[in-house]
C-alpha cells in the first residue's frame, strides 16, 4: 500500500493553521481598552481597580521589564449574538508558544472577584454560553511586563536596577469574539488523530485507517464555510476516534500540573502572582469540566496565595475538598536535594506536610521532585520518616552520558531504607498530551512485561500557565483509543497504589540519583550557599540555646514563631534554582540581602538565649554548639574559657625559604611561593601531601560550558589549567595563645586572594582562611589537596551520613562523575591512613588519582571555590568572598564529621557566672545530635534528632540535663512511630539506644517534675 501519510500530513497542518484555527472565533467586535501604569513594585488588587485610567488601544506599547501595567476593558455584546457562545480575547501581545516566559495578566472582575489568568495559550475568557445578547462587560486586567530571559545569552534585564526602561510589549488584540464550539472540537479531533497517525509505523493498518479518515475529513470540509460544515467533517472521525486501545495498551495516569519554579528568571515577588494566576485558571477549568484533576506541590506556593490573594485561595480550598485540587508532595517547596543540610531537609517536609494537614487535612503520600538536579542518597530515610510512601522525579532524563535502566524500582537509601519510586518513561512534567509524547512514553517504558503503568504529569510550566482547555479535550479522546495508551486523569496517589501493587517486586537502585548534567550548581553564587549553610547552623545553635534556656528558666520564652519564620525563610531559598545557583540576578541579590537579615535575627536569638544561661558574671563563658566536646566545653555546653590546651605552636624559618609551622600532632611546612609542601602527621609518622607536589593550590580553568552557563562544567574545562603559584607578599604571624600562621598574598588576572595559613594548639588541622577578590569571567576556581594516599573511593559528607563514590574511571557511570557534591566534608583513605578536607561553606568537589614516577599514588582532593557564569546572572560571583577550609591529616570519618561540625559551628564567648551543662548529652561520638528543639505542639516536649555518623551498629546513652518523664520514637512531624521500639527512662534521666547504620532517631522527651 502506498503510503502518502506526508501529503495528508502537510495537507492537515496548512488548513488547520491557516483556515480552521481562524474559523474558531466567526465575528468580533473591539472592546475599549484603557490603562494605568503602577508605579514601582505590583500595588494591592483595590488600588488597581480604583485607579485613575487613560485611553489606550491596539498596537500601543506597555511595559518596561518588570513593571504593572492594569488595564480595563470594557464593551457590549451584539444583540445579534443572542444564544452564541461569546468570549474576551485578550492577547497582551503574547510571544507564541512560551507560557509563563513573558508577559502574563490576570482577570478580574469589578467587585475584585479573580476570574482565570491569560497567557500566550491560554487568552480568553468567556463571557455567555450562551449570551443573552446586549450584556455589558467590564473587566480588569493586572499585565506583568516580565522580559523574556530564556535565550541563555547574558543580558542585565535580570534585574530591575539594571534593565532597561523601554517598553517590552504592544497591546495585539481585545475583541469580543463569537466562539464556534464545533470547528474547536474539529480541531481537537484532528489534532488527536493526526498526532496519532504520525507515531504509527508504517506496517500498522490504523495508521492507513486514521490517514484515510483525515483525508476524509479535509475533502467534505468547505474551507469557505467551516463553521456549517464542521459537523459533517467531524463525522467522519468519528468511527475511528471511537475504535477501543488494545487489551494490552500500555496506561498512562495523567494528572494536570503546572510546575512553578518559586524563582528562576522572575524575582519571588512574582512568582507569587504567578501561582495566583495559574491557581485561578485551574478552578475556572474545574468549574467547566469536573473531571479535571490538578496537582500542586510547595507549601509554600499555596501559602503566599493565602497571604497574598485570599479570595483564589477560598476557591482553591474548596476545589481540594472537592477532590479535584490535588496537593502533593509534602515539602516546603521542591528543593535541592545536594546540598541542603540533613535538619533542614526534615524541616522541609515537617512545615510542608504540616501546611497541607492544618489547612487542607491532608496528608501527602507522595514526594514530588521532578525536576532537583539530582537526588542524595539520604532521601530515601528521610521521605520515609516523613510519613510518605513514594518518590516521583523526572529530572534524571536529563542524564548526558548513561540512560537511567528503570520507570519503577525501589530507591534505596545509605541506611538500607527504600522508597517506591516513579520516573515517568514520557521525559517531561510539562507534557501537552500529544500524540508524540503518549507515544514516546509507551515506547520508552523500561518495565515492559513487568509494569504497564506509567504517570504524565500535564500542563505548561517552569513559568506556570498549567493544563489548557485543549489538553483536557486530547486527554478526553484518548481514555480508550485504538494505536494509542489508554489516559486516565486520575490522582498520583492513585497511580502509586496500582503501581505498586502490580509490580512490587520491581528491581532497585542504591544510591544517590546522580544526574549527569549541571554539576557545576554545586558552586556558582558562593554568597547564596554560604548564606544558606551559615543559616543552617545558625539556626541549628538559635533552637539548642533557646531550648536549654527555656527548660532551664520557666521565665524565658522559646520563640516559636521567630524560628518557625526564619526556617521557612531558609527553606524558600533551598529551592533548586535559588541554591544552586541558577537564577537571574535579582533574585540573587535578595537573597544575599535576606541571608544578612536572617543572620542579624539568630546571632539576636541566640546571645538573648546564651545570656540567659550564662547569668551575670565577669568570666567569660565558652559556649560549644557543635556536637562533640571540645577545648574541655561538653557539647551543646558552656564552661568558663579553658585556656591553651596541647603544646604551643611554634614557627621557624624553612630552609630554601618559607616557614614551618608546628604543634606537636603536626609539623607543616609553607615554601617560599605561599603552598603546603608538607602537612606531616608526627603522631602515625606520615606525610599527607603528595611527594613532589603542594597543597592549597589554587588553580584556575577556563570555565564556558556548551550550555546552561550557571548550571554546568563540561569534563573538557580540565583541558586548561593554570597554577596560580606567584606571591605578591609572605608574612608570618608571630605565636601567641591561638596559635600561628603564614599571610600570602597573591594576584592574577583582574582577581586577588589573600590567604591565612594556620596552626592552633591542640589542633591536628591546617586552618585556611581565604579572602578572594574576584573579579573573572569565565572562569573556575579550584583550591587542590594532593595527598599521598592510594584511595579508591572517596567519602563525602550528605544529609545524615555520608556516600562513597569510586576515585576510578572503570565504567562510564563512574567517569561522569567528575564534579560531585560533598556537606562539610570529604574524605579518602587507605587501610590504616586517611586524611580529609573539610569547609565552612563550599559543595562542589573533584577527586582524582593518579601514578607517580615512584610507583605510589596521588588522589588529589579539590575545593570548587568559585565560578563566573554569565547567564542568567551576568555578574554570578563578582566581588569579595572569605571561604574557610582546612586540612585534616590522618582523619578517619568520625574525625572529619567531627572537624566539619567544628569549622561551622565556631565557639562563642560571652560573659557570665558559671558553666551551662547540656540539655542532652550522648556518650558516643558515633551518634551525632543534629537537633535539640522545643516541640512544635508547644507541648514543652524536648525534641532530639540524632543520626549514626560513621555507617555502622552503634550503642549509646542519651542523658538528659532535666527530669524526663517519657521518651518516645517519632516520624519528622514528631507524631509517634509505631516502630515496637521501647525507650526506658532511667532514675538519672538516660535512655539507651542502638541504631543502624546511618539510622536517624528522632526522640521526644516529655519533661518530668
Amino acid at each position: 500500500m502506498h503510503d502518502d501519510r506526508s501529503i495528508v500530513e502537510h495537507r492537515l497542518r496548512r488548513v488547520l493553521e491557516e483556515r480552521i484555527r481562524p474559523a474558531i472565533h466567526s465575528a468580533h467586535v473591539p472592546l475599549t481598552v484603557e490603562r494605568w501604569n503602577a508605579p514601582g513594585e505590583p500595588v494591592p488588587v483595590a488600588e488597581g481597580l480604583a485607579a485613575e485610567y487613560r485611553p489606550a488601544k491596539a498596537g500601543e506599547a506597555w511595559g518596561p521589564a518588570w513593571a504593572t501595567t492594569w488595564f480595563r476593558v470594557s464593551g457590549q455584546v451584539p444583540a445579534d449574538w443572542k444564544d452564541c457562545t461569546v468570549e474576551a480575547v485578550l492577547d497582551l501581545g503574547f510571544r507564541r508558544n512560551m507560557p509563563g516566559f513573558q508577559c502574563e495578566g490576570l482577570v478580574y472582575r469589578a467587585d475584585g472577584e479573580a476570574v482565570k489568568a491569560l497567557n500566550p495559550r491560554n487568552d480568553w475568557v468567556r463571557i455567555g454560553e450562551p449570551a443573552a445578547g446586549g450584556e455589558a462587560v467590564e473587566l480588569y486586567v493586572e499585565a506583568a511586563s516580565n522580559p523574556v530571559l530564556n535565550s541563555q545569552r547574558p543580558t542585565r534585564q535580570g534585574d530591575r536596577l539594571t534593565s532597561s526602561d523601554r517598553p517590552l510589549y504592544r497591546i495585539a488584540r481585545m475583541d469580543l469574539v463569537v466562539f464556534e464550539t464545533g470547528v474547536w472540537e474539529l480541531v481537537q479531533d484532528l489534532e488527536v488523530l493526526g498526532g496519532l497517525m504520525h507515531e504509527l509505523t508504517t506496517d500498522d493498518a490504523r495508521r492507513f485507517e486514521l490517514l484515510r479518515a483525515v483525508e476524509r475529513c479535509l475533502d467534505v470540509l468547505n474551507l469557505a464555510d467551516i463553521p456549517g460544515t464542521a459537523a459533517r467533517a467531524r463525522a467522519e472521525l468519528a468511527g475511528p476516534l471511537a475504535s477501543p486501545a488494545n487489551a494490552s495498551a500500555h496506561r498512562i495516569s495523567a494528572i494536570g500540573h503546572a510546575h512553578i519554579d518559586s524563582a528562576w528568571l522572575w524575582p519571588l515577588r512574582e512568582t507569587v502572582r504567578k501561582v495566583a494566576r495559574t491557581s485561578s485558571n485551574m478552578v475556572n477549568l474545574m468549574d467547566d469540566h469536573p473531571g479535571f484533576l490538578f496537582a500542586m506541590s510547595q507549601a509554600q506556593q499555596l501559602a503566599w496565595i493565602k497571604e497574598h490573594r485570599p479570595g483564589v485561595f477560598a476557591k482553591v480550598k474548596k476545589k481540594v475538598a472537592d477532590g479535584q485540587f490535588v496537593p502533593v508532595g509534602g515539602m516546603w517547596v521542591e528543593s535541592d536535594t545536594n546540598m541542603v543540610g540533613g535538619e533542614a531537609m526534615a524541616r522541609q517536609f515537617l512545615y510542608g506536610k504540616k501546611f497541607f494537614l492544618d489547612e487542607f487535612g491532608i496528608e501527602t503520600k507522595e514526594v514530588w521532585l521532578p525536576d532537583s538536579f539530582g537526588y542524595s542518597a539520604a532521601m530515601p530515610q528521610i521521605v520515609a520518616l516523613s510519613g510518605s510512601q513514594w518518590f516521583l522525579t523526572q529530572k534524571i532524563s536529563w542524564s548526558q552520558t548513561n540512560k537511567f535502566p528503570h520507570h519503577t524500582f525501589w530507591w534505596e537509601g545509605i541506611d538500607g531504607t527504600r522508597v517506591f519510586t516513579h520516573f515517568p518513561p514520557v521525559d517531561t512534567y510539562n507534557s501537552d498530551l500529544s500524540g508524540r509524547e503518549m507515544a514516546h512514553a509507551a515506547r520508552n517504558y523500561q518495565e515492559k512485561g513487568r509494569g504497564s503503568r506509567s504517570l504524565v504529569p500535564f500542563g505548561w510550566g517552569d513559568g506556570g500557565g498549567g493544563p489548557t482547555r485543549e489538553m483536557l479535550a486530547r486527554a478526553e479522546r484518548l481514555k480508550d483509543l485504538e494505536g494509542s495508551p489508554r489516559v486516565t486523569v486520575e490522582k498520583p496517589v492513585d497511580f502509586f497504589t496500582a503501581a505498586h501493587e502490580e509490580y512490587p517486586d520491581a528491581p532497585v537502585w542504591a544510591g544517590e540519583l546522580y544526574l549527569e548534567l549541571h554539576r557545576g550548581t554545586y558552586t556558582s553564587q558562593a554568597k547564596t550557599k554560604q548564606g544558606n549553610r551559615h543559616s543552617e547552623s545558625l539556626l541549628r545553635e538559635a533552637e539548642l540555646w533557646s531550648a536549654t534556656a527555656a527548660v532551664r528558666d520557666p521565665g524565658f520564652r522559646y520563640p516559636y514563631e521567630d524560628l518557625e519564620r526564619l526556617w521557612k525563610t531558609v527553606l524558600l531559598h533551598q529551592f533548586h534554582d535559588i541554591l544552586p545557583g541558577s537564577s537571574i540576578a535579582w533574585v540573587h541579590r535578595l537573597a544575599r540581602e535576606t541571608y544578612a537579615r536572617v543572620r542579624e535575627e539568630l546571632e539576636r536569638i541566640i546571645e538573648t538565649a546564651q545570656h540567659s544561661l550564662a547569668g551575670e558574671g565577669e568570666k567569660m563563658i565558652v559556649f560549644n554548639g557543635a556536637p562533640h566536646a571540645r577545648r574541655g566545653v561538653p557539647a551543646g555546653g558552656a564552661a568558663a574559657e579553658p585556656g591553651r590546651t596541647g603544646a604551643p605552636v611554634t614557627l621557624e624559618q624553612r630552609e630554601g625559604g618559607g616557614h614551618v609551622l608546628a604543634n606537636g600532632l603536626l609539623r607543616v611546612e609553607v615554601d617560599g611561593r605561599g603552598l603546603v609542601v608538607s602537612a606531616y602527621d608526627l603522631e602515625s609518622d606520615r606525610e599527607a601531601v603528595a611527594p613532589g607536589q603542594a597543597a592549597n593550590l589554587l588553580q584556575i580553568h577556563p570555565d564556558f560550558p556548551n550550555m546552561w552557563d550557571a548550571w554546568d562544567v563540561d569534563a573538557f574545562y580540565r583541558h586548561n589549567v593554570t597554577d596560580l603559584v606567584d606571591v605578591g607578599e609572605l608574612s608570618p604571624e608571630e605565636p601567641g595563645e591561638a596559635g600561628a600562621a603564614v599571610r600570602v598574598r597573591r594576584s592574577f588576572g583582574g582577581s586577588s586572594v589573600v590567604q591565612r595559613i594556620g596552626l592552633r594548639p591542640g589542633a591536628k588541622i591546617v586552618d585556611l582562611d581565604t579572602e578572594v577578590d574576584w573579579q573573572e569571567s569565565e572562569m573556575f576556581l579550584k583550591a587542590a589537596f594532593p595527598l599521598d594516599v592510594k584511595a579508591d573511593r572517596s567519602a563525602s559528607e550528605t544529609q545524615f551520613g555520608h556516600v562513597h563514590r569510586a576515585t576510578h574511571t572503570n565504567t562510564s557511570w563512574e567517569a561522569a562523575k567528575f564534579e560531585i557534591c560533598a556537606h562539610r566534608w570529604i574524605q579518602v583513605e587507605e587501610p590504616g591512613w586517611g586524611a580529609a578536607v573539610v569547609n565552612d561553606s563550599t559543595y562542589g568537589h573533584d577527586v582524582t588519582r593518579d601514578v607517580r614516577a615512584d610507583g605510589g599514588q596521588t588522589t588529589t582532593v579539590r575545593l570548587s571555590l568559585l565560578r563566573a557564569p554569565r547567564y542568567p546572572d551576568p555578574e554570578t560571583d563578582q566581588g569579595r568572598h572569605r571561604l574557610r577550609y582546612a586540612l585534616a591529616p590522618g582523619a578517619t570519618v568520625g574525625d572529619a564529621v567531627r572537624e566539619g561540625h567544628w569549622i561551622n559551628l565556631p565557639e562563642r564567648s560571652v560573659p557570665g557566672a558559671g558553666p551551662v551543662e547540656p540539655l542532652v548529652q550522648v556518650d558516643n561520638d558515633q551518634v551525632v545530635v543534629e537537633a535539640v528543639k522545643l516541640a512544635e505542639d508547644r507541648s514543652g516536649d524536648v525534641v532530639v534528632r540524632l543520626y549514626e555518623a560513621g555507617g555502622g551498629r552503634a550503642s549509646a546513652r542519651l542523658t538528659a540535663g532535666f527530669p524526663v518523664a517519657g521518651v518516645t520514637s517519632t516520624d519528622l512531624l514528631e507524631r509517634p512511630l509505631d516502630d515496637g521500639n521501647a525507650y526506658p527512662v532511667s532514675e538519672d534521666s538516660a535512655v539507651d539506644m542502638t541504631l543502624r547504620p546511618f539510622q536517624i532517631l528522632t526522640l521526644r522527651l516529655s519533661q518530668g517534675s
